[in-house]
């Protein structure tokens, strides 16, 4: 399981024109990319380490800061660019793998007390965010 983590001031998912989910304030973007052997190890890791990053402002985690959690699932960071100018997408899970770990990581940090909002999975969503520092950090479980 990959997750590109943002700290954001505000962003928002939009599907077909409508708002499917967004953060007001100040928070995490998470960008989540499922491959075939991730379970319930993996979620509980990234969900941790997503609730515990210490990189709001004043060095707090989303946990300290009671900030929001904007959650997109992404299967293209588990893109192949080795051969050629064509990714491959043999990495990332399939949608009826993927889905239920999406879900189940967003269910985890919920359980942490921490406000999350998600993208509508499996479909094309146009992602805006307003990045604050910028900041991006990869991880891995």
């Amino acid at each position: 399981m990959r997750a590109v983590v943002q700290r954001v001031s505000r962003a928002r998912v939009v599907v077909a024109g409508e708002v499917v989910g967004s953060l007001d304030g100040p928070g995490l973007l998470v960008l989540l990319g499922v491959t075939h052997d991730d379970g319930p190890a993996q979620v509980e890791r990234i969900a941790r380490k997503v609730a515990e990053l210490r990189v709001l402002r004043g060095e707090l985690s989303a946990l300290d800061a009671g900030a929001g959690v904007l959650v997109v699932s992404q299967f293209t960071l588990y893109a192949d660019t080795s051969k050629g100018r064509r990714p491959t997408w043999n990495a990332a899970a399939p949608g009826p793998v993927a889905e239920p770990l999406v879900t189940a990581v967003v269910e985890a940090l919920r359980a942490r007390g921490l406000q999350v909002a998600t993208g509508s999975f499996g479909a094309d969503m146009a992602v805006e965010l307003v990045g604050d520092g910028p900041v991006t950090i990869l991880l891995e479980a």
